[in-house]
């Protein structure tokens, strides 16, 4: 039986080449995105099956999940991106608000939706698309490197702490965190040293495709353990 994957911010950069990765390893794809438009484009390249979609919007998140019987893999992978520049004083409070909904309470309102759905797959994997911004080990973009990035960092090492609480309460799943890396997702990021899309979309994809003895409760960048 073809294993089923939903892909959250299915509609462009990463969302959309894991979305194809995964279909091209032969799985069903449940391309969501805000507007219908976007996840049917998206669909109809994958053969996979529209779903609108809004992370940050909890009834969205629910309607969607009464959609959905069975599902394999989920994959949060949409998400805010704030002020680059603003720190913790700087910041407008209302863009961090935005952030926590979309980063944070997006991917955890997910998983408790389609938990019922996850249930009945024998291997179930959940993929938090995070980021070593929300890690102290990452000596670019971690952390400590310096003040900016404020809202995301913090929001995706919440991300990070809820993956861990969401394999303890998951015995049966596997559910990891994935930094993708620097990835080439807007114009001019490859000047700054950002990897193909394809390479940051792999990192991910290899987390969907874990098997039932796979790991849990991790933090990962290309398969391999990722320091937090």
């Amino acid at each position: 039986m073809t294993d089923t994957a939903l892909v959250t911010g299915a509609g462009r950069g990463i969302g959309r080449e894991v979305a194809r990765q995964l279909a091209a390893a032969g799985l069903h794809i449940v391309a969501t995105a805000r507007t219908a438009a976007v996840a049917e484009a998206v669909a109809l390249e994958v053969r996979g099956t529209p779903l609108v979609l809004d992370v940050a919007d909890p009834a969205s998140i629910v309607s969607a999940a009464e959609s959905v019987r069975e599902l394999d893999v989920l994959v949060s992978n949409a998400a805010a991106y704030p002020d680059w520049q603003a720190t913790a004083l700087t910041v407008d409070l209302d863009d961090v608000e935005l952030a926590w909904r979309t980063n944070v309470l997006g991917p955890w309102r997910l998983a408790r939706a389609f938990a019922p759905a996850l249930a009945r797959s024998a291997n179930a994997r959940i993929v938090n698309v995070t980021s070593g911004s929300g890690s102290h080990g990452d000596p670019q973009f971690g952390l400590g490197a310096g003040a900016g990035m404020a809202p995301y960092a913090v929001t995706k090492a919440a991300a990070n702490a809820l993956t861990r609480k969401l394999a303890a309460a998951l015995p049966g799943a596997r559910v990891n965190a994935v930094d993708p890396g620097l990835t080439a997702t807007a114009p001019g990021m490859e000047a700054m040293g950002a990897r193909p899309v394809a390479e940051g979309a792999a990192s991910v994809v290899w987390a969907a495709m874990l098997g039932p003895d796979g790991p849990t409760g991790g933090f990962f960048r290309d398969g391999r353990p990722h320091p937090w």
